[in-house]
């Protein structure tokens, strides 16, 4: 069974049982400040499960993209060493809210399983909950009962509260679970080793595919257990497990999600990958078959991430993205031979792989390839600066045993795995301190998670069953009584309060647009508001205090000030959206925006630099559009369909409802939830500010409006006061400017001559200073010249005698440099190398540089060191 059937006729299964089958949610998150990715099949429901918000139906089923790299048997740098783990994997699950329970969840799974997949009865191993005294959580009979109606007793195993007892976080809904193991070893290996005892092991082939989750308690920040007001399902099967169950094999990469991206792989680099039935391989094909793994694994994760709208980058979710983006590239570069870009085409084969069921693959292919490629370009440029990096910290090693700590520094600093690291070290007769390193990875790790720190207390409800109204379109200012409470204590931000309203007109952070500011005020104090977000569809107010009375009445007021400004460059963002497409094409796409009350800041897909004059036709555009005075359209809550009938945009990567709304100023129509203008001439004026790459195919461009472009001009003009009094006010500056221009280009021919000149002097007088050291004609000296005069010396003194080596030094604005020239004849005759005299000596002025066996350059920081660095070199020649 091919795995696209695999997918289907499991929603089409749930879908005849009641199901309302719903897309995938974004692999990336971006309403939920508590994760970073989606994680698991339930993330996009938490706030059903909350009680926060109602479902659509009370019976859902779908495929969620997921990823993972981290938590239980799933840390990166374990993915592709074993043959089930992924980093990206799809989770098919169905779900009740409040609707069915145990029964008819496990009578579910065991219908499709064994009637539809025909999966033999005889491979599978469930598991029930077996209670924790502790918890006062009891046994749980009733899946037991319900599971001896429909399997041999002894294929049902008891679970402990690890493997049985499922858990959204440290706080939340959580529940017992039944999980359901199929074993797919030979009859042979069944027959020897009974899968029973095998079951949470590990084993590869003895491997859980599905659990039912049944939601009944609420974990509370002291680790007591309430029961929930109604009992949900939450269910989830592993599909690239599945596949492998029902394809015959006993490693996921041997089905059809892979063999495509891995035949792909053999035809670029040549080698061959061979299928988890081979035994007995060797060392070296196993290394093969692992870098292979890990480079299909990683792909898929990238790409997926990169189409929802999450790019590379050094911090947050997009380090995690670069980080397997990384480890796939190493991983190539060491066992693989690929020294060049070659991950890239490999989403060509994804798109046509996944695109039916994921359009989004298929819509955004073009972007995933150039901005991978373009990472994988970078990345390999990096591991060339590793390498010689690696190069010097062997050179100032003595003995054999590198330092944990260098070759720490080296991951941290510049992204050199340790494993290459180790291997190249190996190579050269090295190794490294291994405790050393993990020291520093300790140290590190505990930094990290010292600065992330978060303890969150349990809700304080002062209004039961009371659902949140937002009111922030309408109005800044409203009355409002406080819902429920709670204090979060961070490394980060210390003490705060998060505060819910029973009604608010405070906008939360989301869809590129900051959280308002504002107060709460009652009869006797105001409480100041610094932020405001939204987590599991609840508004959470933060705020460094409480206020004395909680149940008071109060006044919510929005900084208006604040809340202006944000409004008018979002508006903004929209209008230039429009006029991009309109002048570039309708390949631009917004890949990501920040709009708070400085200034906006947009990405969009672009496949080259937006040209200056460019850049004036869209300001020209968008202010056109301002002066058209447009008055804002909206559509508070259409159907979805509706909107994009209407012309629309949707982006990629945002989670849209059934309902939506959409916002037109002229011809620009956008879903959006944000804070607008409600004409367009509020905004005043646009101005851009700046344009640059973010990525391969991403373009960012910076601009302000309204006070931000008057405080703009007035630095302009206060600037050009300046100029014309340094000039003394001339009648015409730009005349005046270029005057100074060709003074200063005809000065510096002059200083470039007199430069040549002394040099050829100084070249004439060390001549005679050379002097012969076995067989060298050795020369060293420290001169009063720039940097790259000393270089030029150094060369033209080198190419005057045979057999030379010249060691020269300046000091040019209180900076040391150094130089060595070294004649090839003394390269080859006695492995002299230039490079290596300018690593060892480079030492004594804090610096480093490299170069060429016969000539290299270094630059350091301690001019007290030159003396020192000159009077060594002899060390070299004698």
């Amino acid at each position: 069974m091919k795995s696209q059937d695999v997918r289907k006729q499991f929603l089409d299964f749930f879908k005849s049982n009641g199901h309302l089958i719903v897309p995938s949610a974004p692999i990336v998150l971006k309403d939920d400040p508590t994760l970073m990715f989606n994680n698991s099949g339930m993330a996009q429901f938490k706030e059903y499960f909350l009680g926060n918000s109602t479902p659509k139906s009370k019976r859902i089923a779908d495929t969620q993209k997921c990823l993972r790299v981290a938590g239980k048997q799933n840390d990166l740098e374990e993915v592709g060493i074993d043959t089930y783990h992924h980093t990206m994997f799809e989770m098919l699950g169905n779900w009740s809210f409040g609707d069915y329970f145990k029964r008819e969840a496990i009578n579910f799974s065991w219908q499709l399983l064994t009637e539809v997949y025909k999966i033999p009865k005889e491979n599978i191993y469930v598991s029930v909950f077996e209670g924790n005294k502790e918890e006062n959580v009891p046994f749980d009979q009733e899946a037991w009962d319900i599971w001896k109606e429909l399997i041999d007793e002894d294929r049902i195993i008891l679970g402990n509260k690890k493997d049985n007892f499922w858990e959204m976080g440290d706080q939340g809904p959580c529940g017992p679970c039944s999980e359901i193991h199929v074993d797919l070893r030979s009859e042979e290996e069944k027959a020897q080793v009974s899968g029973k005892s095998l079951v949470n092991n590990d084993h590869p082939q003895v491997v859980e595919i599905w659990n039912n989750v049944f939601m009944e308690f609420n974990r509370k920040a002291d680790g007591s257990l309430e029961k929930l007001p109604a009992q949900h399902v939450d269910t989830g099967m592993g599909f690239e497990r599945l596949c492998m169950a029902l394809q015959g094999k006993t490693s996921n990469y041997d089905t059809d999600v892979f063999t495509p991206l891995i035949e792909k792989v053999e035809q670029i680099t040549g080698l061959k990958y061979t299928s988890n039935e081979i035994k007995n391989i060797s060392e070296e094909q196993d290394k093969t078959n692992i870098a292979i793994r890990v480079v299909v694994d990683h792909v898929r994760a990238v790409a997926f991430a990169i189409a929802d709208g999450q790019l590379p980058s050094n911090t947050g979710a997009g380090y995690v993205i670069r980080r397997i983006l990384r480890r796939a590239i190493r991983y190539g570069f060491t066992f693989l031979g690929t020294k060049e870009p070659f991950i890239n085409k490999l989403v060509e084969v994804l798109a046509n792989q996944m695109g039916e069921f994921f359009p989004e693959i298929k819509s955004q292919q073009q972007l995933v390839t150039n901005v991978i490629r373009e990472e994988e370009a970078s990345f390999l440029r990096t591991l060339d600066q590793g390498l010689q990096l690696l190069d010097n910290v062997i050179a100032q090693t003595k003995g054999s045993e590198v330092s944990g700590a260098k070759v720490f520094e080296l991951y941290d600093t510049f992204g050199f795995p340790k494993d290459l690291t180790a291997l190249i070290l190996k190579e050269k007769g090295f190794s490294y301190n291994e405790e050393e390193f993990e020291v520093e990875l300790q140290k590190q790790k505990t930094r990290s998670r010292a600065a992330s720190e978060v303890s969150t207390e349990d809700w304080t409800v002062l209004i039961p069953g009371n659902v949140e109204t937002f009111v922030g379109y309408d109005k800044v200012e409203n009355e409002v009584k406080i819902t429920r409470i709670r204090k979060v204590d961070s490394k980060k931000d210390g003490i705060l309060y998060q505060i819910v309203l029973d009604n608010t007109p405070f906008y939360p952070e989301g869809g590129g647009q900051v959280g308002d500011k504002g107060t709460l005020v009652s009869a006797n104090e105001t409480i100041e508001i610094i932020d405001t977000k939204k987590e599991n569809n609840l508004i959470l107010h933060f705020a460094k205090q409480l206020p004395e009375n909680i149940e008071a009445g109060f006044v919510a007021k929005v900084n208006n000030d604040l809340r202006g400004s944000t409004s008018k460059n979002h508006s903004a963002t929209h209008l230039m959206h429009l006029a991009l497409r309109n002048l570039l094409g309708t390949h631009v796409e917004q890949k990501g925006s920040l709009v708070n009350p400085n200034y906006l800041r947009f990405d969009f897909s672009h496949f080259s630099k937006v040209s200056e004059d460019e850049l004036r036709q869209v300001e020209a555009s968008v202010n056109a559009q301002i002066e058209a005075q447009l008055q804002l359209v909206e559509h508070r809550n259409i159907p979805i369909k509706e909107a994009l009938d209407k012309g629309a945009m949707a982006l990629f990567g945002e989670k849209y409802g059934d309902n939506v709304r959409m916002i037109e100023f002229g011809d620009s129509k956008e879903l959006c939830g944000g804070i607008h203008v409600k004409n367009t001439a509020e905004i005043w004026h646009f101005k851009i500010i700046s344009e640059g790459a973010v990525a391969a195919g991403i373009r960012r461009i910076e601009a302000i409006t309204g006070d931000a472009v008057k405080d703009f001009y007035q630095n302009q003009e206060n600037t050009l006061s300046e100029i014309k009094e340094t000039l003394k006010n001339p009648q015409d500056i730009l005349k005046s400017v270029a005057s100074l221009q060709d003074d200063n280009a005809k000065l510096k021919k002059q200083v470039e001559q007199l430069l040549k000149e002394k040099v050829g002097a100084l070249k004439s007088e060390l001549e005679k200073d050379f002097q012969e050291v076995n067989g060298v004609n050795f020369l060293t000296k420290q001169v009063d010249l720039s940097m790259a005069s000393t270089k030029d010396l150094a060369s033209a003194l080198g190419s005057s005698k045979v057999d030379s080596f010249v060691f020269l030094a300046s000091i040019e604005d209180g900076l040391p440099n150094i130089h060595c020239y070294i004649s090839k004849e003394l390269v080859a005759s006695k492995s002299l190398n230039a490079n290596a005299v300018i690593k060892e000596l480079g030492k004594y002025i804090e610096g480093n540089g490299g170069g060429q066996p016969f000539f290299a350059s270094g630059k350091g920081k301690n001019a007290n060191g030159v003396a020192e660095a000159l009077a060594h070199a002899i060390d070299f020649v004698k």
